[in-house]
């Protein structure tokens, strides 16, 4: 069964908003849906959290009217009805029941899909933050998230809970808000960005701002090349060596065209040349730069003594799942992380499509996560 479609609403906060570093934003919006109904003690609400380039569309069909458009112009690359990214596991039945809960997906602060971000007008000049867009934090996504909370009405939150960067917002809601937060169910994701994620968003940076495009930020159409190039370095962190073989092995993209195995394009050439083309045309580089620093700044231990100290905040129950095959965020972060929380379970998605495997193995994730929320 589908769940009921709700077309993305906009909240716009009353007040400035303060972030991390120090300076405000006069103005903060926020997109989000949601899904099923809030009860009268505002206590049945679950909370879903996008990765890097994700939205506030995580289930139903999309409906993205010429209104809305105007106001979130990077859904125009999107296909009317088209499946929100987490729709398998949103809705009657599935792991976030919408019979059960009321169910919200918030797009996050720094984000280019109606939340405030670099592409966001600066009230203060009438022209889009760009480049100048001050830094963003985890811990500040989710102050945001919170204000958003308060204007819908919820007083506590069943779980919380999503991939990669939607993890990691799962993890700071628990430490900076756990009076609210009933539980965690964070999926693929770290307690402290490692070394190795970083030096890939590092390199994903340094193509958009090789390209000459750039501008220093400040261009006038998106940097096209450095913004694809940025996509096809994340897909290698994405997937695996196993899941590309056996998707492309050799195969050439027109086999007709040559007879010594090598004149025409791979198809792993060509997948790759695709999703960058994707990204180029529903994303926006300043973002991208602004999430990725978020990413990379991301540590639960920052201003809390140590990571055992700041586990040791966490006292809702953890459902913490890793991927086997993951090489982005390896499943040994996920144990570590429930090793570290009290009262944390671990689970183990087997896939062999790495890190994206939480937006592909729904039923291993179905089985996990009702599972934990029935026995919660």
């Amino acid at each position: 069964m589908k769940v009921q479609t709700k077309l993305i609403q906009l909240f716009d906060a009353a007040d400035p908003f303060k972030m991390e570093c120090g300076e405000t934003l006069p103005e903060v919006r926020a997109a989000y849906e949601t899904y099923g109904t809030l009860n009268e003690a505002g206590d049945n609400a679950v909370l879903i959290c996008h990765a890097l380039t994700g939205d506030a569309h995580a289930a139903g069909e999309g409906v993205f009217p010429a209104e809305l458009l105007k106001e979130i112009p990077f859904y125009s690359a999107m296909k009317e009805g088209q499946p929100g990214w987490w729709d398998a596991a949103i809705g009657p039945g599935k792991a976030f029941d919408t019979d059960r809960f009321f169910v919200i997906s918030s797009n996050i602060l720094g984000s280019c899909y109606g939340t405030t971000g670099p592409v966001s007008i600066n009230p203060e000049t009438g022209r889009q933050y760009g480049p100048d867009f001050p830094p963003v934090t985890v811990r500040d996504i989710v102050h945001v998230q919170r204000r958003l909370l308060q204007e819908l009405g919820v007083k506590k939150l069943v779980t919380i809970s999503g991939g990669s960067l939607g993890g990691m917002q799962a993890l700071e809601w628990a430490v900076l808000y756990p009076e609210l937060v009933s539980s965690i169910i964070p999926i693929a994701a770290s307690a402290q960005h490692s070394a190795w994620a970083v030096a890939f968003n590092h390199l994903t940076r340094q193509a958009v701002m090789n390209d000459p495009a750039w501008n220093g930020g400040c261009y006038t159409k998106q940097p096209e090349n450095g913004m694809a190039l940025a996509r096809q370095i994340g897909m290698l962190s994405y997937r695996t060596d196993i899941s590309f073989q056996a998707r492309f092995g050799r195969g050439l993209q027109n086999p007709q065209s040559s007879d010594n195995g090598r004149a025409d394009m791979f198809r792993v050439e060509s997948y790759l040349n695709y999703q960058g083309d994707k990204l180029v045309k529903r994303f926006d580089a300043n973002t991208l730069l602004t999430i990725t620093n978020a990413l990379d700044g991301h540590d639960l231990a920052r201003g809390r003594g140590s990571l055992e100290r700041a586990f040791a905040l966490i006292k809702a129950p953890a459902l913490c799942i890793g991927i086997n095959s993951d090489i982005l965020y390896p499943a040994q972060e996920q144990r570590e992380i429930a090793a570290g929380i009290s009262r944390a379970r671990y689970a183990e998605i087997k896939s062999s499509d790495g890190h994206d495997g939480f937006l592909i193995e729904f039923e291993q994730l179905q089985k996990y996560v009702q599972k934990f929320l029935d026995e919660i």
